[in-house]
C-alpha cells in the first residue's frame, strides 16, 4: 500500500481569499492525499513549523496579493532554518510571467494559476515529492 502524500496549504501575508487554496485542498484529499489548511494570514515562520509539526512532504503556497518576491524566499529560508529542504514547494495564485522563472530557480517545484487543472495539480504533486525522494 502506497502512503499518503502529506499537504500543507498554506497562504502567507494578508491575502483574505482562500476560495482557491479550499478548492486545491478538497482536489488533492480527493486523490487521496492528507491535506492540512493552515489558514488565512500566515506568516513564514508560521508556515514552516506547521509544515515541521505536520510532518508534510509538500508545503503548497496560495498567494494573490502580489507579494510573493518577498513572501516565498522567507518561507523557504524558514524551512531551511527547520532542516525541510527535503519539502517540496509548490505555489497557486497569480503571478506576472516575468516572475516564473525567478520563483522556479528559488525552488518552487511546481507553479499554478487560473486555469490549471485538478489533474495537473495532482500529478505535479505526485512529482515533486518523488524527486524530493530521490
Amino acid at each position: 500500500m502506497e502512503d499518503k502524500i502529506r499537504v500543507l496549504i498554506a497562504k502567507p501575508g494578508l491575502d483574505g481569499h482562500d476560495r482557491g487554496a479550499k478548492l486545491v485542498a478538497r482536489i488533492l484529499r480527493d486523490a487521496g492525499m492528507e491535506v492540512i489548511y493552515s489558514g488565512l494570514r500566515q506568516t513564514p515562520e508560521m508556515i514552516a513549523e506547521a509544515a515541521l509539526q505536520e510532518d508534510v512532504q509538500v508545503v503548497g503556497l496560495s498567494i494573490l496579493s502580489g507579494a510573493h518576491m518577498e513572501v516565498f524566499p522567507a518561507t523557504i529560508q524558514q524551512l531551511k532554518d527547520r532542516g525541510l529542504e527535503n519539502v517540496a514547494l509548490v505555489a497557486g495564485g497569480i503571478f506576472p510571467e516575468e516572475d516564473v522563472p525567478a520563483l522556479k530557480q528559488m525552488g518552487i517545484k511546481a507553479i499554478f494559476g487560473p486555469g490549471s487543472s485538478s489533474q495537473e495539480i495532482v500529478d505535479s504533486l505526485k512529482k515533486a515529492v518523488a524527486e524530493k525522494a530521490n
